[in-house]
């Protein structure tokens, strides 16, 4: 997982696939694979063509696209996600369902190795924290706004709190998972490195989003249950 590594960033070549979401370290991503070069990249997933089962999420700039826009299309920083599951349909589509491990930054692309996209990547470690002393407040600060947010947005029984045993390194991208916050806020978590200015990030979002909600006196509309992938077949 994401969590407190110091190590300098050594380039790395892994498959991608390019969303119109964040993935964040410690969250669940199910995917829907309709386009013929994901289901390639499923398929050597599977067949461990592709070591460890794990390839990199980054999402798309709005109104941008990495196929006619290369490397410009895409935010600089993503996530690698982990294949959990895999269920093939008869028409041989997937339904796969994965998870966010670790966060690098896209350095290059490449569209013609394979028959979907291959990136030129280097992990992105955590800063030393900086105030580690605040680590607990902040945390439960943290946890308090993911509380009144979930409080404001859902109905009892559709979120559940983490763990008391999450790392704090992990904190706030587990809480933002289940948060409907626009694309730009998600990916201001991803990039951010300083373990502690990240529970203070995500508190602050989270009670933006709650005071917002309870304003409009609205909540948001249902996640669907797959997401796919951006590009059009």
């Amino acid at each position: 997982m994401d969590g407190p590594s110091y190590r300098s960033p050594v380039p790395t070549t892994i498959p991608l696939f390019p969303l119109g979401t964040v993935l964040m370290p410690g969250s669940s991503l199910p995917l829907h694979i309709f386009e013929p070069r994901y289901r390639q990249l499923t398929v050597d997933l599977v067949t461990g063509a592709v070591p460890g089962k794990q390839f990199g999420v980054v999402a798309v700039r709005e109104g941008w696209t990495p196929d006619a826009d290369g490397l410009a299309g895409l935010h600089g920083v993503g996530c690698t996600a982990e294949l959990l599951d895999v269920r093939r349909l008869p028409d041989g589509r997937y339904d796969i369902v994965t998870r966010g491990v670790q966060r690098f930054r896209l350095l290059e692309l490449d569209d013609a190795t394979k028959p979907y996209l291959m990136g030129t990547v280097e992990y992105l470690p955590d800063d030393e924290p900086s105030h580690a002393e605040l680590t607990p407040a902040l945390s439960a600060a943290a946890r308090a706004a993911h509380r009144r947010y979930c409080a404001t947005a859902w109905k009892n029984g559709e979120w559940s709190e983490p763990g008391g045993d999450v790392d704090p390194h992990l904190l706030p991208h587990v809480l933002a998972a289940d948060c409907l916050l626009p694309i730009t806020d998600r990916q201001r978590l991803l990039e951010q490195t300083c373990p502690t200015e990240r529970l203070r990030l995500v508190r602050a979002l989270l009670a933006r989003e709650t005071g917002l909600l309870s304003q409009l006196r609205a909540v948001p509309a249902p996640m669907t249950s797959f997401a796919v992938e951006h590009s059009s077949n």
